[in-house]
């Protein structure tokens, strides 16, 4: 019996590389109308379809077409690994980040959609590399496998074991009985909203260039900007409050969004995340407003306009500044930093713990009190009225714990590498949460330019584990994973 099918994977990554550099070409034509030097896309697109293209067709004629569940790990965790070294190419060619360790962690944070960056002065930067910046979050977005996804059974390839490893959340919730269509449906509401929002962005004011990259990035919950501050260049309400309701949807489960769409309110608005993710959004922005408003001296609506952007910033992993947060109070900051392993919703482009995990952790917490005066009665945890199978309470528990194990182990070597404690709380917790901005060194009027290179992969891993949900990377340092059964 076969341990893994190497062909199989290799022809997939392959297949990746390829989508990887087709992609790249989508910043082409910015590069060519504004007049720059148009090559190093070119060349970094040509570099990645040549090492994918061979690989994928002289594999997939002889492959193997049965994906197991451990295949679909090593190919999610290699994919995105391998896609941010190729991805990092136009960088590198562009002369924009010359160095290798900056233009991949640039990337990683790009695909992981997480925000953090090294540019220090990106509204130099040619517009054809922005916009593949840009991409690099859109693509990470929704997972350029679960692109790949609607492509493979085509090929006569399942993709259902994919889609496990890669979905955000406990488990994806299809939409459809086959995966294909499941798959197709989220990009089509992706694509759609990406599409609206840009429009609507444009309306207020917004050039076309910096509505595509925003709303690029919006969807994404990545927060990438082609502004050096951020939505703060912008001095307009209506662009605050656009982006604003796109950070929320993008930050809703892309499966409600369908209901929606589908006029199938009831199946929203009895959903018991949903209903505790508005909820939290609105109770924070109300109690932190009064806060803002007595330490900015500034007028209610524009305290509670800045607050609302930024605790749904945060909140939904995006990452867009409006305000520098830490300039406020040390008791605004550290409830700004406490908002980052919140997250969105499970089965969203946002990062996070997502509140879902939240529910089922303090519900079970309260259960357990009830146990200790019930020993011998079975009190499942119940989400939206329905009993949670044991195995996903574990699977939370087991999920939290870890996560703030690996948040304080970064923390340890990030100050061992030389950041201040605050920068270093700071840059794990953007990090593993796929935010962007953190506290101290690397709060969201600086970058991570000035962390030390061990820091920066120690950062890009943590971005992973965070973007894949800890397991799917953590489970390929098992020995038992590589045993064969």
């Amino acid at each position: 019996m076969r341990r893994f099918n190497l062909k199989l994977i290799f022809s997939i990554l392959g297949l990746l590389l390829t989508i990887n550099g087709l992609a790249m070409l989508l910043a082409l034509p910015f590069s060519i109308y504004y007049g720059e030097d148009w090559r190093p896309i070119v060349y970094a697109a040509a570099i990645t379809i040549f090492a994918g293209v061979p690989v994928w067709l002289i594999l997939n004629k002889s492959v193997d077409r049965e994906l197991k569940r451990r295949d679909g790990y090593i190919v999610v965790a290699m994919g995105w690994v391998t896609m941010s070294f190729f991805g990092a190419l136009p960088y590198l060619i562009s002369g924009v980040i010359p160095d290798l360790t900056n233009a991949f962690f640039e990337t990683m944070s790009g695909y992981t959609t997480t925000g953090a960056s090294v540019l220090t002065d990106i509204e130099a930067v040619p517009k054809g590399i922005l916009v593949w910046r840009s991409l690099t979050q859109w693509i990470g977005g929704m997972g350029i496998i679960v692109l790949a996804v609607a492509i493979l059974p085509i090929l006569g390839i399942g993709g259902m074991q994919l889609f496990v490893a890669e979905a955000p959340g406990i488990s994806p919730d299809k939409l459809k009985p086959r995966i294909k269509d499941t798959a197709k449906r989220l990009w089509l509401i992706y694509v759609g909203l990406t599409g609206l929002e840009a429009i609507l962005l444009m309306f207020g004011g917004m050039g076309f260039f910096d509505a595509l990259n925003h709303s690029l990035t919006t969807m994404a919950t990545g927060g990438f900007s082609p502004r050096n501050t951020s939505i703060a260049y912008y001095s307009s309400p209506y662009i605050q409050y656009v982006i604003t309701i796109f950070m929320i949807l993008a930050g809703t489960s892309f499966t409600l969004t369908y209901f929606m769409l589908k006029r199938q309110f009831h199946k929203v608005f009895t959903n018991e995340e949903f209903v505790t993710y508005l909820f939290f959004l609105i109770a924070a922005t109300l109690l932190m407003t009064g806060f803002v408003h007595q330490a900015s001296n500034q007028s209610l609506e524009l305290s509670f306009r800045e607050t609302l952007f930024q605790v749904v910033s945060i909140v939904t992993t995006t990452g867009f500044v409006s305000e520098d947060y830490t300039s406020w109070t040390p008791l605004i900051t550290m409830a700004f930093f406490a908002l980052m392993f919140i997250g969105g919703s499970a089965g969203s482009t946002a990062g996070g713990i997502k509140v879902v995990r939240h529910i089922i952790l303090f519900k079970n917490s309260f259960l357990e009190m009830k146990r200790q005066l019930h020993p011998s009665a079975v009190i499942p945890v119940r989400l939206n009225k329905k009993a949670i199978n044991q195995d996903i309470t574990f699977n939370v528990l087991a999920f939290i714990i870890i996560y703030f194990l690996i948040f304080a182990l970064g923390s340890i070597v990030m100050a061992w590498v030389g950041l201040d404690f605050e920068s270093a709380l700071g840059s794990v917790a953007t990090s593993l949460g796929n935010i962007g901005p953190g506290i101290g060194s690397v709060g969201p009027v600086d970058n991570f330019a000035h962390v030390p290179n061990i820091g920066k992969w120690v950062l890009s891993l943590m971005m992973l584990l965070g973007r894949l949900e800890l397991f799917t990377v953590l489970i390929l340092f098992t020995p038992y994973f590589w045993k064969q059964n």
